[in-house]
């Protein structure tokens, strides 16, 4: 890396750091700019015709005067969006005198990119385009050395607000990042939350340079709209900011490349909440060709939508770090009543969890009467494949128990088999991140086990099942990590067996779940304490016997039928509710 970018760098830092510590995060960033192939930094290239409705969103339009406007560009790898924009933006400046001069265009744009060799091959194509459409060999020079920075965007500063900020940022996980790079992001964004992934410091960072009523456009993973992970970035866009425009964009041919996770198009304004006069305006799924992504931005750009658009307007989606419902008004109404009516799950007795992670399985997992350890160190252990057609088949797997009945680690001196068996184990065990973490406590799982659980009566529920399997347990095994359970203080745990086998518990997971490949939901503990249901003793005798009776039948319409008189629901209501679980849930 060279001085000035060392220095620059160096500027952009908002506290005094060590030589050591800039110097590790100088070199984490060097190794990205240098070695990181695509998939490592995240880049999916997205085409022509969703860029072009992006920026038609925003209102980067050739009739209005560009060159008042700054537009920034977080991530522009190949220039998919970079080069459209700069051919409005010298479309536009051909209108005014001078307009293609240095002085004016200057602070029109700004854009970052990472990767030195795609910044460079970009940066060349943006520099033949802007000859070709007139601007000086002598201003083409200079711009490009204005506009355009090669760097890290969530270290950089700028010299100015922007009016517009679009992009696709980039999608990668957190366990891509070195260390020191991700513990200087964790320092410097608020939005950085639970396992979130870096395209959420991108949205933050880009929110925060825009100036009043700018806007931001963005074709990006639709998971921080829901996810645990999203909740301050939520937060962040309910207090300053208007989600004016969602595009759902799942199964749309929006990209050059095949894409694993769910797109959506935002354009969020930065205003507060409710000054627009208007809700968010939402469409689903739209054709990617010219003509029919037009008509969408004219109908999406209406005053007022007509009773017959196929836009919907929803009012008040963001509301502090609750996760947001993209839905149409009346699956909308019909969620909020329940909400209103009836507790959540753990509110009304219930509780539920994921059972245990050891970071070892192979280690730690075995089979149970082969354990060679003291009886009460192991646990007959449940795991998914002991799940077959609704019902418990245990394959007599065992997991061995560290934890003494008052939580705490045993010590291995009481328990010499235990100890001999964990130390034949040691090298497996000991170089987990959790037993580095604490040396001292190496032999620990990753999650304390409670035996109590193994006696529970509890619902089980696999964190990916292509069938419907919410089976009971009778309270002799304890659950394995992929799946989660349910316990219940107050309801018989066959009657809510029968609840979370109906529509109205998939209902509340299809709306606050993320979609996965093949546009099946995941049954997964955040979304599971999302479901409403009546206190136990509210519910009638009848239908608690019927509930009771109708825990594993496979006849869908007689069991929602029970549980649309236990929710007080009408025709109408299922209907509508029956409607918005069509397709494929992962249970």
């Amino acid at each position: 890396m060279s001085q000035f970018k060392v220095n620059r760098l160096a500027q952009s830092l908002s506290v005094q750091l060590s030589f050591e510590g800039f110097s590790l995060i100088t070199d984490a960033v060097e190794q990205l700019a240098s070695d990181s192939g695509i998939e490592k930094r995240g880049a999916i290239y997205t085409k022509r015709e969703i860029v072009d409705l992006i920026l038609d969103l925003v209102g980067y339009t050739v009739d209005q005067p560009l060159t008042s406007f700054r537009l920034l560009e977080p991530s522009f790898g190949n220039g998919g969006f970079m080069l459209p924009t700069v051919e409005r933006l010298l479309t536009a400046a051909q209108r005014e005198p001078d307009g293609l001069g240095f002085e004016q265009l200057a602070p029109a744009i700004r854009g970052v990119e990472l990767h030195r060799k795609t910044f460079e091959s970009t940066r060349q194509a943006l520099g033949d385009l802007m000859i070709r459409q007139g601007v000086s060999g002598k201003d083409t020079a200079a711009l490009l050395d204005t506009w355009f920075i090669q760097g890290d965007f969530l270290l950089c500063d700028f010299d100015q607000d922007f009016t517009h900020a679009v992009g696709n940022p980039p999608y990668v996980r957190q366990d891509m990042i070195p260390d020191v790079l991700m513990g200087e992001y964790r320092r410097r964004y608020s939005t950085i939350y639970d396992r979130a992934d870096l395209y959420v410091p991108f949205i933050e960072q880009s929110l925060r340079l825009l100036g009043k009523g700018g806007k931001l456009g963005f074709i990006c993973a639709d998971r921080w709209m829901k996810n645990r992970y999203g909740q301050k970035l939520r937060e962040l866009v309910s207090k300053t900011y208007h989600l004016a425009t969602y595009i759902d964009m799942v199964g749309a041919d929006a990209f050059h490349s095949q894409v694993s996770a769910y797109p959506a198009i935002i354009v969020i304004e930065h205003c507060t909440p409710g000054q627009t006069g208007n809700g968010t305006r939402v469409f689903a799924r739209p054709d990617v060709n010219k003509n029919a992504l037009g008509s969408l931005v004219r109908e999406l750009a209406l005053p007022k939508l007509k009773a017959s658009s196929v836009v919907h307007e929803i009012d008040a989606i963001a509301s502090g770090g609750e996760p947001w419902i993209l839905e149409d008004l009346d699956v909308l109404a019909l969620v909020r009543h329940l909400e209103a009516q009836f507790p959540r799950l753990e509110d009304a007795g219930c509780k539920v969890g994921i059972g245990v992670a050891t970071g070892a399985d192979k280690a730690f997992i075995g089979d149970f009467e082969g354990l060679e350890v003291e009886p009460c160190r192991k646990l007959p252990l449940v795991t998914t494949k002991d799940i077959l057609k609704g019902h418990v088949q245990w394959g007599g797997k065992g997991v061995i128990n560290p934890f003494g009945d008052d939580g705490k680690l045993v010590s291995l001196e009481d328990f010499p088999k235990l100890k001999r068996y964990l130390q034949e184990r040691y090298q497996q065990i000991a170089r987990r991140h959790v037993a580095k973490k604490a040396p001292h406590n190496w032999y620990r799982t990753i999650d304390r086990i409670d035996p109590a659980l193994v006696d529970r009566e509890k619902l089980l529920i696999p964190d990916i099942k292509g069938d419907a399997s919410i089976v009971y347990e009778s309270g002799k095994l304890y659950p394995h990590h992929n799946l989660y359970f349910i316990t219940a203080d107050a309801w018989d745990v066959h009657a809510l067996q029968a609840v979370m086998r109906s529509g109205i518990a998939r209902f509340f997971v299809s709306l606050y779940s993320t979609r996965m490949r093949g546009g099946y939901l995941r049954f997964q503990a955040q979304y599971l304490r999302r479901i409403r249901l009546p206190r136990w003793e509210s519910v009638g005798e009848p239908v608690r016997e019927c509930l009771r009776r109708c825990s594993d039948t496979n006849d869908r319409h007689e069991l929602n039928g029970i549980v649309a008189s236990l929710y007080d629901l009408s025709v109408d209501e299922m209907a509508l509710m029956e409607g918005k679980m069509e397709g494929k849930v992962v249970q």
